[in-house]
């Protein structure tokens, strides 16, 4: 039969192998630490978008019968990044396709996704749910944002998007995306703001 002594000394023990493991546990990162899932200080980008409509494709065998797409067409489109500031509401692009400001363009922006509500006829709320892939600098996939999240038919309203991934210098981090629709460019495709809050987990 051990002793109240014996106990006591056993109990002090186990009381000092939970403190070893919950300080380890906060070393680590892990549940106990108290933290969040990010270690690094908040960061925010910011940039413009005008998409090049003659990118442009969708699923033609979903559309209304003004031949403009309806909710469930899937679609894909490109436009150019530019700096933050470089776009009005309606500059950005040249009828051509080409970009209006050539030494201001900072990457390329790729968005893939699917009409929904009332579809491209949608004067106010949701058109689309999508992905966005924001690729800085002339490499392809060395340093990139995805975001993903709806976008809206309204001028000047913001809507936030969930940062899903990144590459190169934006490996790891996490936050939301900060999007605002400007108005259409000379291609008749969307100028877009945006402003990325982040921080690496």
């Amino acid at each position: 039969m051990m002793t109240a002594s014996v106990m006591r000394t056993k109990g002090m023990l186990l009381a000092l192998l939970a403190i070893v493991v919950v300080i380890g546990l906060a070393a680590l990162g892990g549940p106990a630490s108290g933290q969040g899932t990010s270690d690094g200080p908040a960061q925010t980008l910011r940039f413009d978008v005008a998409e090049d409509m003659s990118r442009f494709v969708f699923d033609q065998t979903v559309a209304f019968e003004d031949g403009m797409p309806k909710h469930g067409s899937p679609f894909i489109t490109q436009g150019y990044i530019y700096e933050a500031g470089t776009l009005s509401g309606g500059n950005g692009v040249l009828e051509d396709g080409s970009p209006e400001f050539p030494d201001k363009v900072i990457g390329e922006w790729t968005c893939r996704g699917w009409f929904v509500g009332e579809g491209a006829h949608a004067k106010t709320g949701p058109m689309v749910i999508t992905t966005q892939l924001y690729n800085f600098g002339e490499g392809l996939g060395d340093e990139t944002i995805v975001s993903e999240g709806y976008e809206l038919a309204d001028v000047g309203v913001v809507i936030q998007r969930a940062i899903t991934g990144g590459t190169g210098e934006y490996t790891g981090i996490e936050g939301e995306v900060k999007q605002t629709f400007l108005g259409f460019n000379a291609s008749e495709g969307v100028n877009l703001t945006f402003e990325v809050e982040f921080a690496r987990s």
